[in-house]
């Protein structure tokens, strides 16, 4: 197996454990758009609890990848995310976090 499948099914049970049915093709699609970024133990998650890492889930990915516009509540739904996940998670990881604000914007098409 190799080492994006392993991670593959731990953002899989991370999915189900929270009650999200999962979207095996859209899950590849958003960790493959995440390259090697994956694999590094810091940027491979988010900080749930940080400003600055959540600023950059806000421009970086809901406004540059997914062309989701400001005017929407985009602080709204990283927290909605953010508390689906689990706030005393301590490991979020960023697949996850994207997966979920994919689903939640409507934008797969983004990854298809």
């Amino acid at each position: 197996m190799s080492q994006l499948d392993e991670l593959k099914v731990k953002y899989t049970a991370d999915l189900e454990a929270i009650g999200e049915s999962v979207d095996a093709d859209l899950l590849h699609a958003v960790a493959k758009g995440l390259g090697p970024s994956i694999y590094n133990r810091d940027s491979a998650t988010v900080a749930g609890s940080d400003q600055k890492e959540l600023d950059t889930v806000k421009n970086s990915f809901l406004i540059k990848k997914l062309g989701v516009s400001e005017s929407e509540d985009l602080d709204g739904a990283i927290q909605a995310v953010i508390d689906k996940y689990g706030r005393s998670k301590p490991t979020k990881y960023r697949v996850v976090v994207y997966y979920l604000l994919t689903k939640h914007f409507g934008k797969e098409s983004v990854y298809a």
